[in-house]
């Protein structure tokens, strides 16, 4: 399929997006959104086994495009948040671990679909905020959900009710984001970062990552459970005796995926 707003390129294990509006510093409207969740279709469909999202231009995307939201209805804003809400759940709960490499402006939704990804490397020209209450409104796609999971609950709060936009070294602070590196060594930092993740059996990637997503919505006896139950399964898999077998023999494994 041809795409107007995003690009997707496959190469080296890696599946790539790019957000593609830079006149309008990559807001997600609703034609963005919808080409996104086609590409998701896609990523899951490939190989790929890291999947790495990124803006073009001078921002990875500066919230929703608020020409388009003044346009609608409160019925149809509702509709537009929820199918941000979907969208982003979509890519927390991909099989394969994503990556969001953040230059420049992730502000409102933008912000929200950088805290979606699994990883966040970001350069020192980021900016990050949830600035929604300036427009007498509130995060509508996960933003008061996700924020406080990863900053806490104070600092989640002065962000939301004030709005301010923070720097890269400042959203690092707080761990907003993971990894902060000069605008140069952006890229090469993420792909480091995802052939380590690529590298490594898919089956026991993606358990491993439903294991950590489950502290969202389990409690630690069940969570403890739910790893268990995860362990077990993979404990038999070609892969599992693959690993140990080429540790006791001093070697580089060989997984494939089963």
């Amino acid at each position: 399929m041809d795409f107007e707003r995003i690009e997707i390129e496959f190469s080296d294990r890696f599946a790539y997006i790019t957000l593609n509006r830079p006149d309008k510093l990559n807001a997600l409207d609703r034609k963005t959104r919808s080409e996104l969740l086609i590409a998701l279709d896609e990523v899951e469909k490939s190989s790929a086994r890291v999947m790495m999202l990124k803006g073009s231009g001078r921002a990875f995307a500066a919230g929703a495009d608020i020409y388009e939201l003044s346009k609608r209805s409160p019925l149809e804003c509702i509709d537009f948040a929820k199918f941000g809400t979907d969208l982003f759940t979509r890519i927390e709960e991909l099989e394969i671990p994503s990556i969001a490499i953040i230059n420049g402006f992730a502000l409102g939704a933008g912000c929200e679909l950088a805290m979606a990804c699994d990883i966040r490397v970001a350069s020192f020209k980021a900016k990050f905020g949830l600035p929604e209450i300036n427009l007498g409104i509130i995060p509508g796609s996960g933003g008061t959900q996700r924020l406080p999971r990863l900053v806490g609950m104070g600092m989640a709060k002065k962000l939301i009710l004030t709005g301010e936009m923070i720097s890269a070294e400042e959203a690092y602070r707080i761990g907003l984001i993971d990894v902060l590196v000069d605008e140069k060594e952006l890229m090469n930092k993420a792909k480091e970062i995802g052939m380590k993740i690529a590298e490594k059996s898919p089956v026991a990637v993606s358990f491993a990552k439903k294991a950590v997503n489950a502290y969202y919505s389990m409690s630690l006896k069940d969570g403890l459970k739910y790893e268990l139950s995860l362990f077990s399964v993979l404990v038999s898999t070609e892969d599992a005796k693959e690993g140990l077998k080429a540790f006791m023999e001093k070697r580089k494994p060989e997984f494939k995926g089963k």
